[in-house]
């Protein structure tokens, strides 16, 4: 059990798996004789709701993995295997048989399961020091959980304000002169004709001194990321890649185009914006604020609500892999999305499968469309919610639109679809979502739905209406999560 007195079933831990190899691989592995070594510190003083273990791997050493499960909504997971998965399939394969779904075997004498464990769940003890090391040094860090009654928002040592503020007013410097020659780069686009943005894949010098092409885009980024603009710098990339796109690609480059000015120039007036807009352009260039000072900020937008998990989706990005999770407030109705980033030493903080239902507090971040938010309190124990109610596909149109006069860098807006089905396009390029009477219907976006994803949904609805959370964007609708009527997420 959890430091709350709480065992997972077999789903719930399932559920936490990044893909559907991953969830093959924890049965395997879980129902195997590999492990050396299984426990919990449930009842262990100062190890309660922790789960460790020690697996065979293809070399002489073992892999070693805990779990921090104090807080069961949200579980942290440490592995020495070479996986940049979170969980891996060690974390999720030893969680299993913590639920005890592991299949009971024999153990022989110096071979198989030597955990001591009855019917493939672990048993409860002390931790071995590295597992000890591991969970001391967690619970130890400022906001973290030392005691029955938990933490809330974390806490941070005050830093001295006047450095934060030196600091913070180089960046700024830095960034406006980023923006500014990016606006001088813009207008020699202009005068030079959008045309020459698609000659070739690198750069091409002209007779003016300027350069076009794909590889003067990507030159244009890396100086976005000299300046400590990342947000300027993703956008600078996806211009480079717009020559490639198809027809009437012209028309969409001079599109991103003039919303990258709209950003700079947001960005360079930005004294002149409302607070909420400035929040919003500080956030699109790449200004970002940790999660503890959204909690502890005096104007703070916190709601309490009953969050429904809608989706919980990973990706790469780099060395880091990010976390969003959908959630949708069963009050107030309102969309949150919580992000966070993981690394090889950085485990993901949070883990939340879709169909949870999540008594918390949330606090917005500040922006003019308020979506990402921080999680804090969490007032009980996560419980299955139901099928979401949703909207057609008029209502997810208009939801986006309403976003996108607040926010006109926004790609996407959540939305849950009910009673559509999956049918090929008219055109027969690519399929959609008709609401069940026929009359409307929204193209899936090809960017982001793979064929996996694609005869899930298909087989999942069966010709029949379903329901579907996903993003509505100016690309198409991208699905995530369906109900069948439990919750299935959707691979990426």
């Amino acid at each position: 059990m959890s430091a709350h007195g709480e065992r997972w079933t077999t789903e719930r831990v399932l559920a936490l798996a990044p893909d559907e190899a991953s969830r093959a691989a924890a049965e395997r592995l879980a129902a195997s004789g590999r492990w050396t070594s299984t426990n919990t510190g449930v009842g262990a003083v100062g190890h309660a709701g922790a789960v460790w273990g020690e697996s065979e791997g293809s070399g002489t050493t073992a892999y070693q993995t805990v779990i921090d499960l104090y807080d069961p909504n949200a579980p942290v997971f440490h592995c020495s295997c070479p996986s940049r998965k979170t969980p891996c399939k060690h974390a999720l394969g030893l969680l299993l048989r913590w639920a005890g779904s592991a299949p009971a075997r024999e153990v022989e004498a110096g071979t198989g399961d030597r955990s001591g464990a009855t019917g493939g769940a672990a048993a409860d003890g002390d931790p071995p020091p590295w597992a000890t090391e591991w969970l001391a040094a967690r619970r130890q860090r400022p906001g973290r959980p030392t005691g029955a009654e938990g933490a809330g928002a974390p806490s941070r040592t005050p830093a001295d304000p006047e450095a934060a503020r030196q600091r913070a007013e180089r960046r700024r410097q830095r960034i406006a002169a980023g923006a500014t020659e990016l606006e001088r780069r813009l207008e020699d686009l202009l005068h030079s004709g959008l045309t020459t943005a698609g000659h070739g894949g690198g750069s091409a010098a002209r007779e003016d001194g300027t350069v076009s092409g794909r590889g003067s885009w990507d030159e244009t980024a890396a100086r976005m990321v000299d300046a400590q603009a990342p947000g300027l710098a993703a956008r600078v990339r996806e211009l480079g890649t717009l020559p490639a796109s198809g027809p009437d690609w012209p028309s969409r480059l001079l599109e991103e185009c003039a919303l990258l000015h709209l950003l700079d120039q947001g960005f360079l007036g930005m004294e002149r914006l409302p607070a909420p807009l400035a929040a919003t352009v500080r956030s699109r260039v790449g200004l970002t604020t940790d999660a503890a000072d959204v909690l502890a900020a005096p104007d703070a937008v916190t709601v309490r609500d009953r969050w429904l998990v809608l989706a919980q989706q990973d990706a790469q990005e780099g060395p880091l892999t990010s976390r969003r999770i959908f959630l949708r407030g069963e009050r107030t109705g309102r969309m949150a999305l919580h992000l966070s980033f993981g690394g090889p030493h950085r485990p993901l903080d949070v883990a939340l499968p879709p169909g949870l239902l999540l008594d918390a507090d949330l606090a917005y971040y500040p922006g003019a469309r308020p979506l990402r938010a921080a999680l804090g309190e969490r007032h009980a124990p996560a419980a299955p919610g139901p099928v979401p109610s949703g909207c057609g596909v008029d209502a997810a149109l208009a939801a986006y639109g309403h976003a996108l006069r607040d926010d006109p860098w926004l790609d996407a807006w959540p939305v849950v679809l009910t009673d559509v089905v999956p049918l090929p396009a008219g055109d027969g390029d690519g399929w959609q979502l008709a609401d069940v009477d026929g009359e409307s219907a929204l193209p899936l976006d090809p960017r982001g739905l793979g064929h996996a994803a694609l005869w899930s949904l298909v087989s999942i609805s069966g010709g029949a209406p379903l329901t579907v959370f996903g993003e509505c964007g100016h690309r198409g609708f991208l699905p995530l999560t369906a109900w069948d009527p439990t919750p299935v997420p959707l691979p990426a």
